[in-house]
């Protein structure tokens, strides 16, 4: 059979299904895949908050978003080309999501009557049937009855050949794409190669999926993406907690510093842990601790004896730990706190992405307790971002937060591979020994970047008091001095503004020096902002967009970035955090955009936005 064979230039794919459906499996093979074909690409998997939602009802409905382009692309797109739908919940849930005249593969036998009830369908009515789907090319597939077929001389049970439906859909994708399967194959192996059934049988649907799409008439085109135009250079697709992973390992070889990771298990956060450990090769140390607390206090203790101190957590688990950053403040020791965001307060949407810790990092201590805060933009960025949250905690003897979400953390992008030369160095200097002259160790006596010095245990004539109570200046003892306290407040505030002489000045990410609106953002709104900036630069529009990794201190040259613009936009996905901050900081009457839905803002929202403000303006 001929068929006709088309080139895309992007192309925005969502598999969804129930939480068994292993939609996130399928998705990032189909990353994977793209990935290793060079073509440029973003993810966004959206998954439910339970472990194991009611089968087939709207809360169990599990997704994952893929966008893929010849060009670069910064977001996983706003609406989808091509919707796979394993059964009518799934259906239902992401119908707003598909473009007009898009693509809906189905699983068929996920539209019974049982399935339609539970996705809440009125009695008797089928989407399949009733002419609600008529606007879209809807491509119907048993892939139940397709999988078992393929499987039938298999000992299995039903159950577990049904586990492998995901790989029907991923092999007749990878038809439909021009797709080779050797990486999913070689994928499977190494993760069942030690339980054959398991490991044939998917190989098995995954080619009965492809050869579904060749053999059938239905399907009368193929398509192909070609490879996206980028720098030079080695490229893996990596996720935003992996990349992190690999920052902090970076860090820990350049710096000469051995990682111990105290961490309590919490979603979005806990893909660090599990990365962290198996590295130990690097010297890496991991303690999954049985509280927040402990997993904080005996990254302090590590800290406190020489070792890069490392907690990772997720808004509530930061809550719990902050009487402990508090101690790390006052001790004046380094410390990496990673905060994953996600929605609150309290659980909140465990699985749902937010940037509403912004204010929790800012003030969320008893006390006047500053501490610096790193913010990363895209998965890829995590990896520059927490690298440079090392270099400031361990050269200014601080504690500092590193800020992602779980939109970076779980989605996925192109990243080229640093070469270890070209990273910056991170100078370590422990105080080993007295000073000429020095009588006695003054643990509060300061360099010029008002850092004190770092002396570990072990060391004889070294010996001084840590703790949580105030110090005397210089020499650490106790103090309930009021101008003591008042000294030492102003101390350490003032060493976290002098950070700000040690980092570089702001840049724009793109557009003029001056002009109508300048976009400031910070987090994962970054795709987004980038996106919409582009297009209306394109109409002509004096529009800039500038992004911030250093959230506090701030760049020195920010507050003259912003007079040159007559308004300033700051999207958030959250009620308002840096629009505060900003606002107090250089008295300019910031606009927002705040989404507060879970998901990211889109790039179709923010260019109404700021047309809406071009047009007032103008």
């Amino acid at each position: 059979m001929t068929r006709k064979q088309e080139i895309l230039h992007d192309v925005v794919i969502k598999f969804a299904g129930d939480s068994g459906d292993g939609m996130q499996l399928t998705g990032s093979q189909f990353t994977n895949n793209t990935a290793m074909m060079g073509i440029d690409l973003a993810t966004f998997p959206d998954f439910p908050a339970e472990i194991r939602a009611p089968q087939g009802t709207l809360p169990g409905v599990s997704g994952f978003q893929l966008r893929f382009s010849s060009d670069r692309v910064f977001t996983p797109g706003d609406a989808c080309d091509v919707l796979v739908a394993m059964n009518a919940a799934a259906l239902k849930t992401n119908l707003t999501v598909i473009k007009k005249g898009g693509k809906i593969i189905v699983n068929t036998d996920g539209f019974d009557g049982k399935n339609l009830r539970l996705a809440n369908y009125p009695e008797g009515e089928n989407p399949l049937e009733n002419g609600s789907l008529d606007n879209y090319e809807v491509i119907r597939m048993d892939v139940t009855k397709m999988t078992r077929e393929a499987l039938k001389d298999f000992t299995m049970g039903m159950k577990e050949k049904d586990r492998a439906k995901n790989m029907f859909v991923l092999g007749f994708l990878y038809f439909m794409y021009n797709r080779n399967m050797e990486n999913t194959i070689g994928f499977l192996k190494e993760k069942f190669g030690k339980k054959p059934e398991i490991f044939e049988s998917n190989v098995k649907v995954l080619q009965a999926g492809y050869n579904y799409g060749d053999t059938t008439e239905t399907f009368t085109t193929t398509y192909s993406v070609e490879k996206a135009r980028m720098d030079p250079g080695s490229y893996r697709s990596i996720m935003g907690n992996q990349a992190v992973t690999y920052g902090l390992i970076a860090a820990s070889q350049k710096s000469g510093l051995p990682i111990f990771l105290g961490s309590y298990p919490i979603t979005p956060a806990s893909d660090i842990l599990h990365d962290l450990s198996k590295y130990k090769n690097f010297g890496v140390r991991t303690f999954q601790a049985e509280d927040e607390i402990a997993a904080i206090t005996s990254a302090i203790g590590a800290a406190y004896g020489g070792a890069l101190g490392v907690t990772t957590s997720s808004g509530p688990g930061i809550a719990l730990k902050g009487e402990a950053i508090g101690l790390a403040v006052m001790l004046e020791i380094p410390l990496i706190v990673i905060n994953i965001q996600r929605g609150g307060p309290s659980t909140g949407l465990p699985t749902k992405t937010e940037q509403s810790d912004l204010m929790q990092a800012y003030y969320g201590r008893n006390g006047e307790c500053p501490m610096p805060i790193i913010s990363a933009s895209t998965p890829g960025d995590c990896f520059d971002a927490v690298y440079e949250a090392v270099r400031i905690s361990v050269q200014h003897m601080t504690p500092v937060m590193f800020l992602s979400d779980g939109y970076i953390a779980n989605g996925a992008e192109p990243w080229k591979f640093p070469k270890a030369d070209d990273l910056p160095a991170i100078t370590v200097k422990f105080k080993t020994a007295l000073g000429h002259g020095e009588e006695k160790l003054q643990p509060y006596l300061r360099d010029e970047k008002l850092a004190r010095p770092w002396a570990i245990p072990g060391h004889a004539g070294l010996e001084h008091r840590i703790g949580g109570l105030e110090k005397q200046n210089v020499t650490g003892n106790i103090s309930y001095e009021p101008e003591n306290h008042q000294l030492m407040v102003k101390i350490r505030q003032e060493k976290v503004d002098k950070i700000a002489e040690y980092i570089p000045e702001q840049k724009l990410d793109s557009g003029p020096d001056k002009g109508k609106i300048l976009v400031l953002g910070w987090g994962s709104t970054y795709g987004a902002i980038k996106s919409a900036v582009a297009d209306l630069q394109a109409k002509g529009h004096a529009v800039s967009h500038a992004h911030l990794r250093y959230v506090r201190p701030f760049p020195k040259n920010l507050g003259d970035i912003i007079k040159n613009f007559e308004t300033v936009l700051i999207p958030e996905i959250n009620n308002g955090q840096l629009i505060k901050i900003i606002r107090d900081v250089y008295f300019t009457d910031a606009k927002g955009y705040n989404k507060i839905m879970g998901v990211p803002i889109t790039k179709t929202e923010l260019v109404m936005k700021l047309e809406e403000m071009l047009g007032s303006l103008n």
